[in-house]
């Protein structure tokens, strides 16, 4: 470790992220880690980390943090959701690696467009690890707690820093997410008129949202048998539909089982959007 970042200000969510922690849902441990994946790998390439290191995940209002006993300045990024970019006050680069001297104070403003910020650092950030991953899971606890303002996090040791490029191509929030669908295993608990449902009608993100899902507002999907099924296994992008009838597509931080049938399931590839929408945003399911 090599100093660390006092949280100024943490926002109205803001966690440590990595890649997660795979391979133990058969002791029903979640996977957690960074919602928006491909975010992640480009703001730790930026700063010359591995592509598995930790970040801040920081959701609508973003965070500021200060470089603690670091003994030198710290490269880092902001990026994913685009936002006003500060060092002590002073507007900086967002997308692209700026330098933080040692006590001054990086701030990622409120999200502009997108829903969730990610800020590396050179050396990554180094809480305790839980079984292999610093990621935070807010379902099960596991991890470090969201931060809050006052907590330290620590640095590790930063490598070589790469040549800053010229554009750096950051994914954007799509205007409307668009979701591809493999039916199945439940979907035959659901009448063929809530299949066409699913598939034809305009739904929306629901504020009720979160890492755990994606809650959806629309048209209900009728079942087409009664009762409920005993507990099974649930993935990621598996669509769950509730009592109410609204599909919630299941993300990182999603329970290792449930009872609620699952409709149909989104690829992983296709998730990454999910990170990035905000309440009211529209959202379609198609056949894959």
């Amino acid at each position: 470790m090599t100093g660390g970042l006092e949280v100024v200000r943490a926002g109205a969510l803001t966690t440590v992220q990595d890649q997660g922690r795979t391979g133990w849902a058969h002791l029903g441990v979640g996977r957690a880690g960074a919602l928006d994946a491909p975010s992640h790998r480009l703001a730790n390439r930026l700063v010359g980390n591995p592509v598995s290191a930790a970040v801040l995940e920081t959701t609508v209002t973003g965070c500021a943090v200060r470089a603690v006993r670091t003994g030198r300045s710290v490269v880092a990024v902001v990026g994913g959701a685009v936002c006003r970019v500060t060092v002590d006050g002073r507007p900086v680069a967002w997308g692209a690696p700026v330098r933080v001297p040692e006590g001054a104070v990086l701030e990622a403003g409120p999200a502009v467009s997108g829903l969730r910020s990610y800020l590396a650092f050179a050396g990554g950030l180094e809480p305790d690890a839980v079984l292999g991953s610093r990621s935070a899971d807010l379902l099960s606890g596991l991890g470090p707690a969201p931060l809050r303002d006052g907590d330290v996090v620590p640095l590790g040791r930063p490598g070589p820093c790469p040549p800053a490029p010229d554009a750096v191509p950051w994914p954007g929030a799509p205007a409307e997410l668009v979701l591809p669908v493999h039916l199945g295993p439940r979907h035959t608990w659901f009448t063929d008129t809530a299949l066409r449902t699913l598939t034809t009608a305009a739904y929306r993100v629901s504020v009720r949202s979160n890492r755990i899902g994606l809650r959806t507002e629309g048209p209900a999907l009728q079942r087409a048998r009664d009762g409920e099924l005993p507990s099974e296994g649930m993935v990621l992008g598996a669509i769950q539909v509730p009592p109410d009838g609204r599909p919630v597509v299941f993300l990182n931080d999603h329970p290792t089982t449930g009872g609620y049938p699952v409709i149909g399931v989104v690829p992983e590839r296709a998730l990454a959007g999910a990170a990035r929408v905000g309440p009211g945003v529209g959202v379609r399911f198609v056949l894959a």
